[in-house]
């Protein structure tokens, strides 16, 4: 797991309680997630809609990477 920051941590209940805080300032790139515990356990990561996108041209780069290497018996 990356390095992730104390102010980027919020239990369900905060979550619900102040969601809308919480997004904007994830989607204004004032944090650049936020990871939501329940019960004591990680349940889930908020990302802007920008940081998706990244995230999913990576995979598809490392998609095409993977099939050239299964394709060329590497």
């Amino acid at each position: 797991m990356s390095n992730i920051n104390h102010d980027e941590i919020y239990t369900a209940t905060q979550m619900v309680r102040n969601f809308s805080t919480i997004l904007n300032s994830v989607t204004k790139e004032e944090k650049k997630r936020a990871f939501i515990v329940k019960n004591s356990k990680f349940e889930a990561v908020l990302i802007s809609m920008k940081e998706y996108d990244k995230m999913s041209e990576a995979v598809k780069i490392l998609e095409k990477i993977y099939q050239k290497k299964q394709t060329n018996g590497k």
